[in-house]
């Protein structure tokens, strides 16, 4: 029987404040990530999923905390997945059908190492 390992599929993208997509786009969005995750888990391939809301808080070295979203380049977490996978090609396989992708945005995959 084959192994699969646990990946971290980060989903980050460059936020538009000047164009709010219409509740049509959002509903037709919402259903491309379902019918990709829905695909994922049909293959007994998807551990978790979360979609990050946009109320943060930073916590900094010197305890200092600001409430604003940590976004490198203008780029901005959406939110993350883990899935089950042979090997980070696989994981990337699947995630090469993520709606993001077509948003503009990218996938970041990553090796999970458990903390025993």
């Amino acid at each position: 029987m084959e192994t699969l390992d646990n990946f971290m599929m980060i989903f980050r993208f460059e936020p538009s404040l000047d164009q709010e997509p219409s509740l049509a786009e959002q509903e037709e969005e919402q259903q491309k990530w379902q019918t990709w995750i829905g695909g994922i888990a049909a293959q007994a391939k998807l551990v978790d999923a979360h979609r990050l809301g946009f109320g943060c808080r930073q916590l900094h070295t010197d305890h200092s905390i600001s409430h604003d979203l940590y976004q490198p380049g203008n780029k901005a977490m959406g939110g993350s997945m883990i899935v089950k996978a042979e090997s980070l090609d696989a994981a990337t396989e699947l995630a090469k059908g993520c709606p993001i992708l077509e948003m503009g945005g990218f996938v970041e995959i990553r090796d999970m190492i458990p903390m025993n």
